[in-house]
């Protein structure tokens, strides 16, 4: 008979209520993005393969793959990747009952007075069982484990944002070590050349042919171009040691290289800028975590409506304890019971005003990604081309400033040219060429970064699970 009241009670509270929670009608707003890129309307065909294949460097691979197995940095957001997981579980919790068992024993030994004393001894056993579970009528409990859910998946997007930012700056620390070690090995030549340029020149002073002028002018070039060569070794070891840290190794400046900056082809494929949102990972994890504050929104909302909770109990003792698992026994405990939030202090709603509140900061947040994703990659694109052009200008320059040096040296041996001429020509070579390593390594660069910017394919030590990196608006 009291289950029958209870149940009856349940289905009065169920159909009242005419005004359910609202719902945080939030999508993601970035501004519209043209079908091609502004800075080039030729290369919208989407990137093909893995965006490592372009700089055809094994060793550069195998780095990539040591910074994946040995980086802390991408151990950690492995570990908040974790983290997530198990939080998104324990925030579906609460939509399944709760249930506890409490057993406790005691033992009681007395002494019967008679003609023989008596020990005595009794053992009483009892058993409680508890139950609750709360009817999910406004979505409170559902919108707060889908919001967990989304979060996961935010962290997943982070941790796959994480790799390929690793890979970023392993390419970039390693083409920065081989530019650092081309342009020692260029300030050691220019050593060598003001060595040798002194020594042609105390020859000529002995002959009488050259001043003492050229002498101190060809010291004074020597001993710039040897401060120059320590401060380029001083620079080859920090760049190593930067590389060194990042592969999770001693930062001993142990790691050497001797491959020459690879060629680049030129680019032919970045995708439209409209893809950059569903290619980038830390767009996707924005989005996610914009969609998860809608749901945190609406959670709050419903918090101000009543909750419905069904509990039961049941406790037995000594050769009782068995009645507690008969149905009709557990039937007869069960209780529904309302609870109606009257007065906080204004929390709940505070609540959920702040909760409405982050919600539409993560819109404006993905919004000002999204423009800062089309302006990276618009800058990188741009900057592609115009590299390109660069380098080619510096190769002539290069080839130019050497046959110059080659002349100088010529006439000023035969006594044609001045000091001033030789020394002219050498700083030219020299500036022509660190200029010509620097734009090679810069054009590299910012390949690298236009394939952060568009969210290229990258897949080396990274499998997505089945429905990783697939952010849904909730209740699809």
């Amino acid at each position: 008979m009291i289950r029958h009241k209870a149940l009856s009670s349940v289905a009065a509270i169920m159909v009242v209520g005419c005004a359910a929670a609202g719902t945080t009608d939030l999508a993601p707003d970035a501004p519209d993005a043209p079908a091609e890129w502004s800075a080039r309307d030729d290369i919208s065909a989407p990137p093909r393969g893995d965006w490592l294949n372009a700089f055809d460097d094994a060793a550069l691979r195998g780095l990539v793959v040591e910074a994946i197995e040995n980086n802390y940095d991408l151990a950690a957001a492995a570990a908040r990747f974790e983290q997530a997981e198990a939080s998104a579980v324990a925030a579906g919790a609460p939509r399944l009952p709760s249930v506890d068992l409490n057993m406790s024993g005691s033992q009681t030994e007395s002494v019967i007075d008679g003609a023989t004393p008596t020990d005595v001894t009794t053992n009483a056993t009892s058993l409680a069982l508890s139950a609750s579970w709360e009817l999910d009528l406004w979505r409170r409990l559902a919108n707060q484990a889908e919001a967990g859910d989304l979060d996961a998946l935010a962290s997943e997007a982070d941790l796959a944002d994480a790799r390929l930012s690793l890979a970023g700056s392993i390419a970039r620390a390693w083409y920065d070590l081989i530019e650092a070690r081309l342009l020692f090995e260029l300030a050691a030549d220019d050593v060598a050349t003001q060595e040798r340029s002194l020594n042609l020149t105390q020859r000529r002073f002995s002959a009488g042919v050259s001043t003492a002028l050229d002498v101190r002018l060809a010291r004074s070039s020597l001993a710039t171009a040897q401060a120059q060569l320590a401060n380029r070794e001083n620079l080859l070891n920090v760049f190593a040691r930067r590389l060194e840290a990042l592969l999770g190794r001693y930062p001993a400046a142990e790691l050497a290289t001797s491959a020459p900056l690879p060629s680049l082809e030129p680019l032919d494929g970045a995708g439209a800028p409209g893809d950059l949102l569903a290619r980038r990972p830390d767009l996707r994890a924005a989005e996610a975590r914009l969609y998860s504050a809608g749901l945190r929104a609406d959670a709050a909302r419903a918090a101000l409506l009543p909750r419905l909770t069904l509990s039961g109990s049941a406790g037995a003792g000594g050769d009782a304890i068995g009645e507690m698992f008969d149905p009709d026994y557990l039937a007869t405990q069960i209780a529904a019971s309302l609870l109606q939030p009257i007065f906080r202090g204004g929390a709940l709603r505070a609540e959920a005003r702040r909760a409405e509140a982050a919600a539409q900061e993560r819109v404006a947040n993905y919004a000002s990604l999204a423009l800062s994703a089309y302006e990276e990659a618009e800058n990188a694109i741009d900057a592609d081309a115009s590299l390109a052009l660069q380098e080619a200008s510096f190769e002539a320059a290069a080839d130019e400033a050497v046959a110059a040096e080659a002349l100088a040296e010529r006439e000023y041996t035969r006594g044609v040219g001045t000091i001033f001429d030789l020394l002219n020509a050498q700083s030219r070579r020299i500036s022509a060429q660190r200029s010509l390593i620097n734009t090679r390594a810069q054009r590299l660069d910012n390949r690298i970064q236009l394939y952060i910017a568009i969210g290229g394919d990258f897949l080396v030590g990274y499998e997505p699970s089945s429905d990783a990196m697939t952010v849904r608006p909730p209740g699809e």
